[in-house]
């Protein structure tokens, strides 16, 4: 069945790397004030049983587990808003949203894909989301790795319809 311009997402618009950039400097504060709520969670239980004096902070900071437990915040807020909807609160203020190459929406392997290459994509000088300038279809690195893309969401009408009274 061939595709048109309605159903097929590589027709869609693909937003620029100031609309991405946007929306991630939304989401950034979001899971800044996450992370400081996660890192709460740990501190004043470790105060209330072993008092703030007797925590080794630096062992904290750098313990494995803490560290994956910092982690799992950061990809479990992506992740989860990625699967229930396609967007973070980031990309629904500039009407962004995350769906697979044939326009599904995106499984939790797909969202763990996409946020572990987008990690790649940071790690490497940031050069995986400036590749939205050179690549034909505007697609990040972690797009092409997870076969997903961002598409612009339309706008809604603020105009209702209503039907003739019958």
């Amino acid at each position: 069945m061939p595709s048109n311009d309605q159903t097929d997402p590589k027709r869609w618009a693909a937003p620029s790397l100031t609309r991405r950039m946007a929306a991630i400097f939304y989401d950034s504060i979001l899971v800044i004030a996450l992370l400081l709520t996660a890192i709460t969670l740990v501190i004043v239980p470790l105060d209330l049983i072993m008092g703030w004096d007797n925590v080794d902070k630096e062992e904290l900071r750098t313990h494995p587990l803490y560290l994956t437990y910092l982690f799992c915040v950061m990809a479990g807020f992506h992740i989860l808003f990625w699967i229930r909807g396609g967007q973070t609160l980031g990309m629904r203020a500039w009407r962004l949203r995350v769906v697979r190459n044939d326009g599904g929406s995106l499984t939790f392997k797909d969202a763990l894909v996409r946020y572990l290459a987008a990690i790649l994509s940071l790690l490497a000088l940031g050069l995986g989301f400036l590749w939205v300038l050179v690549d034909p279809d505007k697609l990040s690195w972690h797009d092409r790795i997870s076969k997903t893309r961002l598409v612009i969401v339309k706008k809604k009408s603020n105009t209702t319809t209503h039907s003739a009274p019958g």
